[in-house]
């Protein structure tokens, strides 16, 4: 799938599942930016704090590449959440046996718009 015109900021590989976050990347989709920011500083997830810095780099992107740009006239217009490699980790277990440990990492990836523009 490819992105959509905007302000891109990416995060890649870091170590929480992507099912842990996409449910809190659900909440600000479409959201206007200082809404989003608002929603993520008041949520407990470790997910929340991680897409709250992936939000602010985006943003501050948008604002110097256009000048004119407030943070008022910005919107999320597209969080994803992608799977990143997972680490592979032995978890020993009793009588000699042994497990796979699998962490997860994720990368995420948002991109930012302007409010009124054509396509919205």
């Amino acid at each position: 799938m490819e992105i959509t015109s905007g302000y891109k900021a990416v995060t890649k590989f870091l170590i929480v599942s992507p099912f842990k976050i996409r449910p809190v990347a659900d909440l600000i989709r479409k959201k206007t930016y200082p809404e989003a920011i608002s929603l993520l500083e008041n949520m407990p997830h470790k997910g929340a704090r991680l897409i709250r810095k992936t939000v602010k780099s985006a943003a501050s992107n948008a604002l110097n590449r256009n000048k004119k740009l407030d943070e008022d006239m910005l919107y999320v217009k597209e969080v994803r959440i992608d799977e990143g490699p997972r680490m592979k980790r032995v978890w020993f277990r009793a009588r000699g046996r042994a497990d796979m440990l699998l962490k997860r990492l994720c990368h995420i990836t948002v991109v930012i718009d302007e409010l009124g523009k054509a396509g919205e």
